[in-house]
């Protein structure tokens, strides 16, 4: 028996524990199944009304990637989450239940003084715990739910000790939390701190069926229950003013998780109605807000849809993603500057920020996108994904170490900057210890009858329902186009539904070496219906070209993109001390690797600039001549690190 053959066993007989809770229910937001373990027994008797979902994604045990940049930014990230030690991130948890701590705290975020008024102590165990679950579902590798069983254990072992359901890292312990619930003035954002925890744990208990994980965030939950029940609407409401993360969508995860009304009373009165009255009226009154206290609240508006079926909350969320993800986004897929929104009026004055696409709102963004598109399987959304997916996530990792970004500005000259290891901890560390160990949960999704095909990278989905595998073989980006080879056990119907993306003039599609159709439709699907034996053999191929992109309001400043690709200028190292990039204060992003640089300018109308790109030797790179004659090396921005660069370029 070979090692995947043991792999695909043990997968097999974990996966008997699982059942759906519905076709709308997203598991910790991205699966439609949960464990029996946690869910099979609500606390109430009738089962918790949903909004059933046009289509259901893929069970990650049942996706397998194959070698390519998102398989090997996958093994980064494992290594990272392995090395991290669970007791360092347990030390102020221990310490506020009164239990004498195991280790030395670790810095940056979680114990530095710089970062105290922030009070996001403890947010890096929320993550860790969710991307240890990532990870475990994704690869089966014990040593993922054995850290996460030992977290849940100690964090048990604190609620014991302080006999309250409450576990927190705080410097002012549960004293914060009992002021910010009683409306006095605070420094922070403890309830988004806390969201992590809820969020770490929900996932380890869905996706390792970790029965103390459970435990500990019921637990959790009815504090919280507890703590805000005699808060007034109009009181509560006051406190959202302050950030505080997807509390919404935790809760209403909870009311599914358990049938316990309280959790979804508690989801409704999480949910922000000064931001989703507007949105919901289709108003974007967005301009100066924090944009990362916002994407996580709509992701919760989405959920609580799903949870309630009251659509003021459904189309709060698809207004939102409609204003930023297609007016209000750079070329990247990103958006905002120093975190917050800004009028596009003035896209002039902010595109060039050294602090622009903050990577935890591209993270959300992925999120909402792919909870609305359960919905409504729109191209769009895919399209979407896939340029942020490149763009954004992968993007934001150094290849080399596996640590990530926190902003991924556009000021021409400037350098991607990494966290340290263990002095940093920023919210993007956070979500960074999810991102590459998840992108196997958005390649395919289906419904009873079709299997969607929405990314492009090499791997292979089971379909267990059909008996029948699809592995895809591609060298996409490099080439526009990829293969995809069925495996079944006997003769199958299946509608296979190719994405033809709008980034691709045509898609054109071969069966078995036959060309089978012909799509003049971007930003659609190709439906191949048939009844498929084992070894057929699909071909899709597409066309790729570059493409000047700006904003309405600067149509002089142009971003190229290949495909769904954005293209940087590889400016070279002058000027920069190896391991420059590596820094622990993100506030100071701006202010590192400050020395003067002046980049090349380009001069021409800006698509026959695009048409004037030339293809070099080596794949997905090109050249294009400045303005004094020098030619200028372009590449994806994904493969941009320890170098300088430019995104986007004042044309004149």
């Amino acid at each position: 028996m070979t090692v995947e053959d043991v792999r695909t066993k043990s997968r097999s007989s974990r996966r008997q524990f699982f059942a759906t809770v519905g076709t709308g229910a997203l598991l910790a937001g991205w699966m439609a199944i949960a464990p029996r373990g946690v869910s099979a027994q609500p606390l109430q008797q009738s089962t918790p009304p949903l909004v059933p979902t046009t289509l259901q994604p893929f069970d990650m045990a049942d996706v397998t990637l194959s070698k390519g940049p998102f398989l090997h930014a996958q093994r980064m990230t494992e290594a990272y989450l392995l090395k991290l030690q669970p007791d360092r991130m347990l030390h102020n948890f221990r310490v506020n239940a009164g239990l004498k701590p195991k280790a030395a705290v670790y810095g940056g975020w979680e114990s530095e003084a710089t970062w105290d008024d922030i009070n996001c102590h403890g947010h890096t165990l929320g993550h860790y715990l969710s991307g240890c679950a990532l990870a475990y579902r994704s690869t089966s590798d014990k040593r993922f739910k054995d850290r996460i069983d030992y977290i849940a254990g100690e964090l048990a072992a604190c609620q014991q000790a302080s006999g309250s359901g409450l576990v927190c890292a705080f410097p002012k312990g549960p004293q914060l939390m009992a002021a910010h619930i009683r409306g006095d003035k605070i420094t922070g954002v403890p309830w988004y701190t806390l969201h992590k925890v809820y969020a770490g744990l929900r996932d380890a208990a869905l996706l390792t069926d970790s029965s103390v994980s459970r435990d500990v965030l019921l637990k959790l939950a009815d504090w919280g229950v507890a703590a805000t029940q005699s808060l007034s609407d109009a009181d509560f409401e006051t406190m959202l003013a302050t950030e505080h993360g997807g509390m919404n969508e935790i809760y209403a995860d909870l009311y599914f998780m358990t049938g316990k009304p309280d959790y979804r009373t508690l989801a409704k009165r999480f949910s922000h109605k000064a931001i989703m009255e507007p949105l919901a009226r289709s108003h974007d009154e967005l301009d100066g807000l924090h944009a990362n206290t916002q994407v996580p609240k709509i992701v919760g508006f989405q959920r609580v849809y799903e949870a309630t079926g009251d659509e003021t909350y459904r189309d709060a969320a698809a207004f939102f993603w409609k204003t930023v993800a297609l007016t209000r986004s750079f070329a990247s897929g990103g958006h905002g500057d120093n975190e917050h929104f800004f009028a596009m009026a003035d896209f002039d004055s902010h595109v060039f920020s050294a602090k622009g696409s903050e990577t935890c709102c591209q993270h959300n963004m992925l999120k909402l996108t792919r909870a609305l598109f359960l919905h409504d399987p729109r191209a769009s959304y895919a399209d979407y994904y896939e340029r942020t997916l490149y763009n954004g996530i992968l993007a934001s990792q150094d290849p080399d170490t596996g640590m990530a970004t926190y902003f991924q500005g556009a000021r021409p000259g400037y350098m991607k900057l990494y966290h340290t290891p263990e002095d940093s901890f920023w919210c993007c560390t956070g979500t960074g210890m999810e991102n590459h160990v998840k992108y196997r949960d958005s390649i395919y999704f289906h419904d009873d009858r079709a299997l969607y095909v929405n990314l492009f990278i090499p791997s292979s989905v089971t379909w267990k329902a059909k008996g029948a595998v699809l592995t895809q073989s591609t060298a996409f980006p490099e080439e526009p186009a990829t293969t995809l080879r069925w495996t079944l056990q006997q003769p199958t119907e299946i509608a296979l539904r190719l994405r033809h993306p709008r980034w691709s003039r045509t898609a054109t599609v071969l069966i078995n070496g036959q060309q089978a159709a012909q799509s003049d439709d971007p930003g659609s699907y190709v439906e191949l219906l048939r009844t498929w034996k084992n070894g057929d053999r699909v071909e899709l191929r597409l066309v790729m070209e570059v493409t000047a992109e700006s904003a309405p309001a600067a149509p002089s400043i142009v971003a190229f993109t290949y495909g769904p690709l954005l293209l940087a200028g590889a400016l070279g190292k002058a000027g920069l001390a190896p391991g420059s990039d590596i820094v622990v204060n993100e506030r100071k992003y701006g202010d590192y690797n400050n020395a003067p640089f002046t980049p090349p300018t380009l001069a021409g109308e800006p698509q026959e600039l695009a048409n004037a790109l030339r293809r070099q030797d080596r794949p997905l790179e090109f050249t294009i001549v400045s303005k004094d004659g020098s030619p200028v090396r372009l590449i994806p921005y994904h493969r941009i690190a320890h170098e300088r660069y430019a995104t986007y370029w004042p044309i004149t």
